[in-house]
Formats: C-alpha cells, sequence, structure tokens
C-alpha cells in the first residue's frame, strides 16, 4: 500500500464495527478505563477498603513481573499516542511508568510501593483530562 492510499484496511472496518474496539475517543477511553481498573482496582482486600490490581500482583514473579507491569503500563500511553496526546503529555505518563518499575524492581519489598504509587491510576487521570477537555462528548458519568 502506498502512502497516497488511505482506503481503510480490513481489519479497521472489522475493529471500528466491534463495539469498544474502534479508535474513536469514546472507545479508547472505555479500553483505558478498564485497562487501568485490572491493573489497579481488581479486587477488594478482604477485611481492608484497598483495591489490588494485576500491577501488584506481578510483583510475586521477581523481574519478569515488573517488566510485564511496566508493558501493560506502556499500553495507556501508546493509547495516549493514539489520541494525539503531546509530547510533554507522554513523557510524563512514561515517568511514571519507570517510577514503578523502579520501585517494584526492589526485592522483596517492591509491592509495597508499587500498591502505594499507582502510575496507571496517574497516567489514567492524565488521559482524562486530556479527553475531557478536547472530546467533552467522550465523558461518562459515574454512580
Amino acid at each position: 500500500m502506498h502512502a497516497t492510499d488511505r482506503r481503510p484496511r480490513p481489519y479497521h472496518a472489522l475493529a471500528d464495527r466491534v463495539p469498544g474496539t474502534g479508535r474513536d475517543p469514546a472507545s479508547v477511553r472505555k479500553r483505558i478505563e478498564a485497562m487501568e481498573k485490572v491493573l489497579e482496582r481488581m479486587f477488594v482486600i478482604p477485611g481492608t477498603r484497598k483495591a489490588v490490581g494485576l500491577d501488584v500482583v506481578l510483583d510475586i514473579l521477581p523481574v519478569a513481573g515488573d517488566i510485564i507491569g511496566a508493558v501493560l503500563g506502556s499500553y495507556l500511553v501508546w493509547e495516549a499516542r493514539n489520541l494525539g496526546m503531546s509530547k510533554w503529555q507522554m513523557a510524563r505518563m512514561f515517568g511514571n511508568v519507570g517510577i514503578d518499575f523502579m520501585l517494584g524492581s526492589i526485592p522483596w519489598i517492591g509491592a509495597i510501593p508499587d500498591f502505594l504509587f499507582r502510575s496507571n491510576s496517574r497516567n489514567l487521570r492524565i488521559i482524562r483530562r486530556h479527553l475531557d477537555k478536547h472530546h467533552p462528548e467522550t465523558v461518562t458519568i459515574e454512580n
């Protein structure tokens, strides 16, 4: 396909028909909110009101868990790039992912700062501010 050929690819047409998989800002918002929930608030610790997600659970795996968590956190930055967010905003988001990776890589106690820092929640707030400003039709009202 040449650079001047702007025909949509077959998988783009399919993705646009499946709910939540489109490239429009509303679909992106749903995906990043779902990813943040899985990474930071998947379940609540019994007896407390503290939510824990996959990012903390992955700390069970000494090195690989931190790498997997950073890759999953980078997905939010990738979606931010697709939304056309500024390089400064994406740099802040990568900084949050990097800090989370460094804190989580501390042997044995890395889950504690990982539990407290919540880089994916911070990145979600950055993306929400961008979407609320540039795509106000994507705002959802939470109960």
